[in-house]
Order: C-alpha cells, then sequence, then structure tokens
C-alpha cells in the first residue's frame, strides 16, 4: 500500500477534465479532504500532447482557486500508446541496484524510441518459475511528453512531486478498496475522452497494460454529427440532459451505437491479453473514467464481452467527511479513479 505524501494533491490532467483529489492519511487509513473537477476546453489537449500550454496554465490556475487547493505538491500522470512503453518482461535474476546500472542497456530492445529521448523506470515484481529468472516491469515514456506537463503544473504554481503512469494509478485505487484474491484476473478499464487506460490484474499484480487512442469523444461527435449540436450541447446529451429540438431517445440511440466502437477496443484487448496467456479468463471488467458514466454503457459491455462489468468505487474505503456532497460523489466517482490512485503516491514509491 502506498501512502500519500503530506499535503500532496493527486492531480489527473485528463483531454476533457481536471481531476484533483487529496487525501488525509489517518490511523483509520484514507480520509478525504479535497475532490473537485474542472472542464477543459476540447482543442487544449489532442492525444494525449498539449497543444496550447498558456490556456492550459489559466485553467489549472482557476481550479487551484475554484477548490481553494492550498498545498504547492502535486502527483501526476501520463498515458497515451504513442509516449508510454510498459512491458513486463524476463530477465537473469540480479539485485535492485545492478538492474538500476544496467536498465538502459536491457531496455533498448524493447523501447521503439531513442533510449536518451525517455525516462525509464522498472519495478521487479519476483522470480520467475525458470531458476535464475526475475520477472520485472519496464516503464519508458518520453521525455518531452512530461516535460511538457511538469511545465504546465510548474507555470501554474505547483510542485510536481512525482509523475506517474495512469495504468499505476488505477492499480493503487483498486489495491485499498477490493479484496485482492490470488489467480482472479481483474482488468480495471479508465475511458477517458480520447484514451482508453487498461490494466489486467492477476492476483492483485499487473500482468498487461495497453492505452488506446479512443475514448468518449466518440459519443460526442456521433451526437454532433447526428443532430447538428454544437460540442457543449453534444456533452449535455451524452450526459443525459435534455437539448432542443433532440428527442431523448433518438440521443440515446446514437450513444449506444457510438459505444460499440469502444466496446470492440476493449474487447480486442482482452482477446490479445487472453491469447498471451494461454486463453485465461478475465473474471471481472472494473470500469471509471466519463466514458463510463453513459447510461448502460456497463450492461451493454458485459453483454458483449460476457464477462461481468461494474463501475469503479475508488472512495469504497476511504472516509468521507461530512463536509461533501455524498450523492454528487456517488455520481462522480469513477471519475475519481486516475486522482484518487496519484494522491496515494509518495516520492521514492516503487
Amino acid at each position: 500500500m502506498l501512502f500519500g505524501a503530506k499535503g500532496s494533491i493527486g492531480l489527473d490532467i485528463g483531454s476533457s477534465y481536471f481531476k484533483v483529489v487529496q487525501l488525509k492519511d489517518t490511523k483509520k487509513g484514507y480520509e478525504l479532504e479535497l475532490f473537485d473537477m474542472l472542464p477543459i476546453a476540447p482543442e487544449i489537449i489532442v492525444d494525449g500532447a498539449i497543444i496550447d500550454s498558456l490556456r492550459l496554465v489559466d485553467a489549472l490556475k482557476e481550479l487551484i482557486k475554484k477548490s481553494r487547493i492550498k498545498t504547492k505538491n502535486a502527483v501526476i500522470g501520463v498515458s497515451g500508446h504513442a509516449s508510454v512503453i510498459i512491458k513486463r518482461i524476463s530477465l537473469p535474476e540480479m539485485s535492485e541496484e545492478d538492474l538500476a546500472e544496467s536498465i538502459k542497456f536491457e531496455a533498448e530492445q524493447y523501447v521503439p524510441f531513442d533510449i536518451e529521448d525517455v525516462n525509464l523506470d522498472f519495478q521487479i515484481l519476483g522470480p520467475r518459475e525458470e531458476p535464475g529468472q526475475m520477472d520485472v516491469i519496464l516503464v519508458a515514456v518520453k521525455k518531452d511528453i512530461i516535460n511538457e506537463y511538469v511545465t504546465v503544473v510548474k507555470e501554474a504554481g505547483l510542485n510536481p512531486l512525482v509523475v506517474d503512469v495512469d495504468a499505476f494509478a488505477l492499480e493503487n485505487m483498486y489495491e485499498v478498496n477490493y479484496e485482492i484474491e490470488p489467480n482472479r484476473n481483474v482488468a480495471l478499464v479508465n475511458i477517458g475522452a480520447s484514451t482508453i487506460n487498461m490494466n489486467i490484474l492477476k492476483g492483485g499484480v499487473s500482468v498487461f497494460t495497453r492505452d488506446s487512442s479512443l475514448g468518449s469523444n466518440l459519443h460526442t461527435e456521433a451526437l454532433q454529427k447526428a443532430f447538428e449540436v454544437t460540442y457543449e450541447n453534444a456533452e449535455r446529451l451524452k450526459r443525459g440532459e435534455p437539448v432542443e429540438g433532440v428527442a431523448p431517445e433518438d440521443a440515446y440511440a446514437t450513444i449506444i451505437s457510438a459505444s460499440e466502437d469502444i466496446i470492440s477496443e476493449i474487447a480486442r484487448s482482452l482477446d490479445y491479453y487472453k491469447s498471451t496467456t494461454l486463453h485465461e479468463d478475465i473474471n471481472e471488467v472494473i470500469l471509471s473514467g466519463g466514458g463510463a458514466l453513459i447510461k448502460d454503457f456497463t450492461r451493454v459491455l458485459s453483454e458483449k464481452i460476457g464477462v461481468e462489468s461494474r463501475m469503479a468505487e475508488p472512495f469504497r474505503n476511504i472516509f468521507i467527511p461530512k463536509k461533501f456532497d455524498i450523492s454528487y460523489m456517488q455520481e462522480m466517482a469513477p471519475m475519481a479513479s486516475i486522482a484518487v490512485g496519484l494522491a496515494m503516491r509518495r516520492p521514492g514509491d516503487r
């Protein structure tokens, strides 16, 4: 279990929302100190890349003011199939110190970028069945992507303590809120506006991760095209709110139709995992992110892939004081999953 740095926030910078969570570590466990969200204009971050850093800095300053964030320390996450590489690899057994010295050499055969252009990290998972071998998770993130996000956070007046990977933040959230069962395969699937993050855990340990460049923007674009409405009105329809001139049942049919591409992408990733693991079944899918809030999405996904799917409960084992609006928290909780996982991180974690 990873304990939060004193006075740090978990800041999830998505392409359509900021999500911020601050947790207090108590003798009984975590207590929620802060949770808030703020929309981000759709053209500021595209495919994980920051297109307009000035506007993003201004929006982050607005969040800091609106949420009354007191601390300067922030933990942020990155994701994206084109900028983050996560590989589970097998290496000869060695100490963490020896691997730290040789990781560049070991990583070169797995990373499709110039090794000088990425930041590398690793975690030793433990010995393999073959004598003298061990499993290692290797992570490589493009330096320019990290620098983009770190610069924005600093310019907004915050101190970025840790840069994590969104898929691993989901794992942190799961560890704190769910019972770990040996040999049970659980797929954590976060559906953002423009990215799907997947982390499959076996017995609570990550065995497969994948980021896809699809997301709930597909719903928004389908609604804009079908009904010739603005982005803002398409977002309202997506949330189930009324928009003049559009029948709710017509909007619903368009949304469910647009969900098919997202469901197909999730199914492909699950099938790929099965094909590489002697056809191990997925026992459960836990959904988070704004896309998971689409009406009936969880039910339709379960029916299409034949696996029990349910919404993430990132605050399940976190004490929520009475100052928070509990109904709002319950409604928006799936969107906070990555931010909760980030809020649990501290410098020096493995």
